[in-house]
């Protein structure tokens, strides 16, 4: 069974959330993806604190399509260094871990 993980990313935009969600499931790169509510952003960028309104966006998908998935979201990408953290998946119900690997395997 190909491991599961969960991939991140942020937008600055509600819509440019919404197409790289749509873009990457219609894709097959991820079997679904969640777009959090907007959250609050604080970081360094050149030389200062920046505040930013942003949306989460997480991908459900394989460690085999991962590769696929982190070069089309960084070809789409608004930001010059999008955040892009992978988080594991150690466990879950089999039915969805099943789902997940079925919907990427399709091409």
């Amino acid at each position: 069974m190909a491991d599961i993980v969960i991939a991140q990313t942020t937008s600055d935009d509600e819509d440019g959330a919404r197409a790289l969600a749509r873009g990457a499931v219609e894709s097959r790169l991820a079997a679904g993806v969640h777009i959090d509510a907007p959250i609050t952003a604080f970081y360094w960028w050149n030389g200062e604190v920046q505040t930013a309104r942003e949306w989460r966006i997480s991908y459900m998908t394989t460690t085999d399509r991962l590769p696929r998935l982190e070069a089309w979201v960084s070809e789409r990408h608004p930001y010059e260094v999008p955040q892009w953290v992978v988080l594991p998946v150690t466990d879950g119900s089999e039915a969805y871990l099943s789902w997940v690997i079925e919907e990427t395997a399709r091409s």
